[in-house]
């Protein structure tokens, strides 16, 4: 964990007014630590976290998730019904979901500007649109 890595993290922590626990602070630093954003499985952080030498339990890493979701640092990404990523850029924007052999599953995020949603339906009598979530599902061509 380098200096600038570490300071980012914990600047990241702050802005969600989250204390800087050990588990948090390694989480922190795999998701955000290079400034880079990320699309994470809670499964993947788990390994990522392992192969950097911390000891953190899955449970761990889907609860700390979970808090970074409801501190507003990630976005939960729904794929479908049984596989969730985590997403640390806030801004609305669609996602390509690439699945083959070589992908293993791999969300990218995709162009806003190149998306035009020109109308929604109605939603139903005392609801109103809160969000749409974009998911381009992707397959290999031959």
């Amino acid at each position: 964990m380098t200096p600038e890595a570490l300071e980012r993290s914990t600047k990241w922590l702050a802005q969600a007014d989250l204390r800087p626990t050990r588990q948090r602070l390694s989480l922190a630093t795999l998701l955000v630590g290079d400034g880079q954003d990320r699309h994470v499985t809670a499964e993947g952080l788990h390994a990522s976290s392992v192969a950097a030498g911390e000891k953190v339990s899955l449970a761990t890493v889907y609860n700390t998730l979970r808090a970074f979701c409801d501190a507003g640092l990630v976005q939960e990404v729904t794929v479908d019904g049984t596989r969730s990523y985590f997403d640390t850029r806030m801004d609305d924007h669609p996602h390509f979901f690439m699945e083959c052999e070589s992908c293993e599953g791999r969300l990218v995020d995709a162009r806003k500007s190149e998306l035009n949603i020109a109308t929604l339906p109605t939603p139903p009598e005392g609801f109103e649109i809160d969000k749409v979530d974009v998911v381009i599902r992707l397959r290999k061509t031959s």
